[in-house]
């Protein structure tokens, strides 16, 4: 009789088993649970906090906007309408919340109950849409009110109360808004005190914004999506001024946030919206862990049970065994490479995975070798011992299903099936990274806006020229081509950058029409372009060089009702057999092309050997004679007298002009030494020199030192980049007393228009301390009267090539009464250079120039403390 058996049955066990591991699941769940719950309210007060950050943000935009028209009018309080609505216009935010930038000034007025004053709005804009405030007190509104009296004491920005605006209100949102406000003060420094903020006021600037629409595009549809959003004004006992109206969630406390900015406090009140919880983890734990306690079990009857389970067991394993095969072709099924099996006795092919068949058709029964396009790659295909050295990442070309051909990266081995011997083929289609990569090349050797070579390949073909010797004819001339334009710079700085990038576009297309095949055109840089060409003959290349020259002048550029005529200077350079290196090549293809800009520009120079020696040497000789003069004290100024036209300034005014004494006693004009100074950087020194000179010696430049009215001085192009100029013109004020009224500085109008931003600078340190400021050469380089309204000045002079041919050429006649108009609308006089005769002064005091300057008025003399 057998042995009774002791301890639980196998059915126990899985119970067991089954109940431990539905234990272990809940507990995890319910953790799991809690854990979301907690991501959740962490999610939501993030969310709150993001939410309070965004709607910050329109305001100090606002209060930024503000800031900067309160620092326009301390540096011109004489604003008028035009100039208002621009500077908003640069300023404004497209929100649709901000309904109007408005000016309200401030007057006297008999009303002890609100201070005696009165605040109405003179200057609005956007102009069309807010007509309604002009000439509206704002002193009848007192939240408004209010927020202005914190913003004058405190010279910060302020926000009202909200109040019903008086702009009109899209359909279906709420009229109540607010205005932030900051106060105006007269021309000068920023005050320091509220005594002085009160005694300087002039009025106040506000910007009206709705309320409804600036929540609303603040709040990010996050915030609005999450939670319902009520706004109170400073009390919370208040009622909201803004509720989105949705629905808030039952059994989620509300989030309480408060922002305080321009005075205001706003408290938000965010109460959870319903929304859906991802419980997909929670719902995995729960079957997975359903699973797992079942498969232990299951696991724990299989233990349990009696060799029965085990026999079944092994061969249900033995049974898996045997669809190994099946399963691995279901697994290459479902691979996205080609997968094909050949035979290696016959080479067909005897399989083909789903991706094979998309890509090649059905290629069973062909041959393996078919399916390559290149030949030498067929017969290699069919090399059994070539076969087993290992292919391994062949790009090759594979002929489609549908006759196209693609690349691919293939690796073909040899492998046993079921005893008998194949060639198993996995390849990857690559077509798009080679396309990608063949683009990615042209990118790297082409310039991207022309479409030429760029500067790196440029010099990559040229320096293979120089070491392939065979390519050099005997009986052929290879030449390089360096081409600039000539004042390119001035079109990028008067219509824009993309002006010049289209007119560098037609550029490209003149010059290719020129070119022959073989010729190698590039562009080097921004304006500046390289051809590598050849001829039979020097006379070939230079014909070339002309017709481009032709073919760039005949452009005629139009720009939004601008017109430019364009012209280069072009240098060439011969390859010869002394095989220069590429560094050589190109600083005498420069060398070439800066002759030709010094002999007039427009034209094509051919280097010679002497060129540079003589450049160089004619350059260092003044740069060498410049400094020994400066050491020397041999630099002299002259003045010449600017005579009033209108008889209303009895003054004396003066301009001071340079020279130097040479060597031998000359005199020289410094049109012969100031292109070296500008190019070796003597510039800054040089204008030092006259402004200290000049200060030092205030009360000896004139013979009437007693009633000298302005002394003007020039400042150069490089000496405006100088970051310590400005610092060093008030130092040499403070410290030899001069009046700073008395000092009128000439900015030419080219420097004005290539150095705009660090001219504005400069120019409005020195006028706040009480300088003049004169564009000199008004017109001289195509600039636009545009750049009057953004430049603070006192004077322009007007070209003396417009004053010349005055009283013979209506052009330059309407020229001048145009400017001088435009001058005297932006409250600057006018001065006209260059006039030579008494016929001409008469002319352009009848066109309503109030100054003139000329050898036919006043010839240059020496100043008193160098005589």
């Amino acid at each position: 009789m057998p042995a009774r058996r002791s301890g639980l049955s196998p059915l126990a066990w899985a119970l067991a088993g089954l109940l431990l591991g539905l234990a272990c699941t809940t507990v995890i769940a319910y953790r799991e649970w809690l854990d979301l719950r907690h991501e959740a309210a962490e999610a939501r007060r993030s969310l709150a906090d993001t939410g309070i950050a965004q709607l910050q943000v329109p305001l100090e935009r606002a209060a930024s906007i503000l800031r900067a028209m309160q620092t326009l009018f301390l540096a011109n309080d004489k604003m008028d309408q035009a100039g208002f609505s621009q500077y908003y216009s640069r300023l404004y935010d497209a929100s649709g919340a901000y309904t109007s930038m408005a000016f309200a000034r401030r007057t006297q007025v008999d009303r002890p109950q609100t201070g005696n004053a009165a605040y109405r709005y003179e200057l609005v804009s956007p102009y069309q849409s807010n007509t309604s405030l002009l000439g509206f007190d704002m002193v009848t509104q007192p939240a408004n009110l209010a927020a202005l009296v914190r913003a004058r004491d405190t010279d910060t920005v302020t926000v009202s109360a909200p109040f019903a605006l008086r702009q009109s209100t899209a359909a279906g949102q709420s009229p109540l808004g607010v205005t932030l406000r900051l106060p105006v003060y007269s021309n000068g420094a920023t005050p320091g005190s509220a005594s002085d903020r009160r005694a300087r006021e002039i009025g106040a600037l506000a910007i009206g914004i709705r309320l409804q629409p600036l929540i609303e595009s603040a709040l990010e549809p996050p915030v609005l999506e999450g939670f319902r959003v009520r706004i109170r004004d400073t009390d919370a006992q208040a009622q909201p001024f803004y509720d989105s109206g949705t629905v808030a969630a039952a059994g989620l406390p509300a989030l309480q946030r408060q922002l305080d900015f321009g005075g205001r406090r706003w408290l938000l009140e965010m109460a959870p919206r319903p929304q859906p919880m991802d419980l997909s983890r929670l719902y995995t734990i729960i079957i997975a862990g359903s699973i797992i306690s079942l498969l232990l079990s299951a696991l724990l009857w299989s233990l349990a049970t009696t060799q029965r389970k085990a026999l079944a067991l092994g061969a249900q394993m033995s049974a898996r065994y045997r669809e190994s095969e099946l399963r691995f072709r279901a697994l290459n099924e479902l691979l996205p490479a080609l997968v094909l099996l050949a035979d290696a006795r016959d080479w067909k092919i005897v399989y083909a995975n789903q991706a094979a068949r998309l890509r090649l058709g059905d290629p069973t029964g062909l041959q393996l070798s078919a399916l390559f396009l290149d030949q030498q790659l067929q017969a290699r295909s069919r090399d059994a011992a070539d076969i087993r050295s290992g292919w391994n990442r062949l790009e090759a070309e594979l002929r489609g299903a549908d006759g196209a051909s693609f690349w691919a990266n293939a690796s073909i081995a040899e492998v046993d099936v079921d005893g008998a011997p194949h060639l198993l083929m996995v390849a990857t289609d690559n077509s798009e990274q080679r396309e990608l990569t063949d683009r990615l090349s042209y990118q790297a050797a082409h310039d991207a806006l022309t479409g030429l070579y760029n500067r790196r390949e440029f010099e990559r073909r040229v320096q293979e020229l120089l070491k392939d010797r065979s390519r050099w004819a005997t009986n052929g001339f290879w030449a390089l081509l360096y081409i600039d334009l000539d004042q390119f710079k001035l079109i990028n700085d008067v219509s824009g950058h993309m002006a010049g990038d289209q007119l560098l576009e037609q550029l490209a297309l003149t010059m290719r029409q020129q070119l022959r095949s073989g010729d190698v055109l590039a562009r080097l840089g921004g304006d500046e372009f390289g051809l590598l060409t050849f001829h039979g003959s020097a006379d070939g290349a230079l014909e070339l060089a002309e017709r481009l020259r032709g073919g760039i002048e005949s452009l005629m550029f139009s720009w939004q009702g601008r017109s430019y005529k364009v012209s280069c200077s072009i240098g060439m350079v011969a390859i010869d057999q002394q095989v220069p290196t590429l560094k050589d090549l190109l600083a005498w293809a420069d060398t070439a092309c800066y002759m030709a800009k010094e002999n007039g520009r427009n034209r094509v120079h051919v280097y010679r050997q002497d060129d540079e020696t003589a450049r160089r040497q004619g350059e260092m000789e003044w740069v060498n004679r410049l400094r020994w003069a400066m050491e020397q004290d041999r630099l002299l100024l002259d003045y010449q007298e600017i005579v009033s036209l209108t008889g209303e300034d009895t003054a004396t005014n003066i301009e001071l002009l340079l020279r130097l004494r040479d060597e031998d006693g000359s005199i020289v004009l410094p049109g012969a030494f100031l292109p070296a100074a500008e190019r070796y950087g003597l510039m800054p020194a040089i204008d030092r020199w006259v402004i200290q000179s000049a200060l030092s010696n205030f009360t000896r430049l004139h013979p009437t030192a007693q009633t000298l009215g302005t002394c003007a001085i020039n400042l150069s192009g490089a000496s405006i980049e100088d970051e310590g100029l400005a610092d060093f013109i008030l130092a040499c004020i403070e410290e030899h007393r001069v009046p700073p009224q008395m000092l009128c500085f000439e900015i030419t109008e080219t420097v004005a228009v290539r150095n705009l931003l660090k001219v504005v600078s400069i120019v409005e340190r020195l006028r706040s301390a009480g300088c003049n400021i004169a564009l000199d050469d008004f017109g001289a380089g195509m600039s636009s009267f545009g750049y009057l309204k953004n430049l603070p000045l006192d004077l322009i002079k007007i070209d003396r090539s417009f004053i010349v041919d005055l009283d013979t050429d209506p052009i330059s006649h309407t020229i001048i009464s145009a400017i001088a108009k435009i001058g005297h609308q932006r409250g600057l006089k006018v001065v006209a250079e260059g006039v030579s005769t008494d016929h001409l002064c008469e002319a352009a005091r009848s066109l309503g120039v109030d100054y003139a300057q000329g050898f036919g008025l006043h010839r240059p003399e020496r100043v008193q403390f160098q005589r």
